[in-house]
């Protein structure tokens, strides 16, 4: 599903170079569920965006459900994402004016998805736990809703690759097992699943885990420990 082939990202701020992704290589089967393990500024966030088609690496080749990203222009990069990627924002990154249901139902309408968009909507505001919650804005919704919703609108396009970034770093501990449950639902629907953290707890749960630092990939294996059930996690 997934391929990077010596994959280097270099920032350049005046004087100084900064390589937030430094010569990485990374396959992913279809159907695994990875997690990308390290500190802040070790290169995860980055490594997310290039895979999204969000970013272009410096040099060094993407390949995303046979789509060689390195070689797609701009409209092309806009279809994959379309079409390929459901992307879960550490910073929910929902609309405003736009209601629980509505922000979800514009993901499905803006990727051409058939069917009644509004009735699949409301399917998966009631799988993620907020059928009751659909009218409401964001800014009536608590940090876990609003994580929910943010979920919801990546299932409901039904893509084939799940990308989430800090997926429980703003929740409570409660909150943020129910939502590496649905993640876990999601890998086990055969969909492809990569979550990037910095909580090693979490990581457990995992079929993989991809250790980053500094722009390097330092480990790659099962979970330290082998792999723990959602129920087991503490942090």
């Amino acid at each position: 599903m997934i391929l990077l082939e010596d994959v280097v990202k270099r920032y350049d701020m005046g004087p100084v170079s900064v390589r937030a992704l430094d010569g990485v290589g990374l396959e992913v089967r279809e159907g695994e569920f990875v997690v990308i393990l390290g500190p802040s500024g070790s290169g995860k966030s980055t490594l997310l965006n290039v895979v999204s088609a969000l970013d272009t690496p410096t040099s060094g080749r993407v390949v995303v459900g046979g789509r060689d990203l390195t070689r797609c222009g701009t409209r092309e990069r806009f279809a994959f994402r379309r079409e390929t990627v459901g992307f879960v924002f550490q910073t929910f990154n929902l609309f405003p004016t736009l209601t629980a249901l509505e922000n979800v139902q514009f993901a499905l309408d803006v990727g051409g998805k058939a069917g009644d968009s509004r009735a699949r909507a409301a399917e998966v505001l009631e799988r993620v736990g907020l059928g009751e919650r659909g009218r409401h804005f964001p800014h009536e919704l608590s940090g876990g809703e609003q994580q929910r919703v943010a979920i919801a609108r990546a299932l409901a396009t039904g893509n084939p690759l799940l990308l989430a970034d800090e997926p429980t770093g703003e929740l409570d501990f409660a909150t943020g097992v129910q939502i590496l449950k649905l993640l876990a639902a999601h890998a086990k629907e055969g969909r492809t699943v990569l979550v990037v953290t910095h909580n090693r707890e979490i990581s457990r749960i995992a079929d993989r885990v991809v250790e980053l630092s500094s722009g390097r990939i330092e480990g790659d294996g099962p979970p330290r420990g082998g792999r723990a059930a959602i129920d087991e996690l503490h942090w």
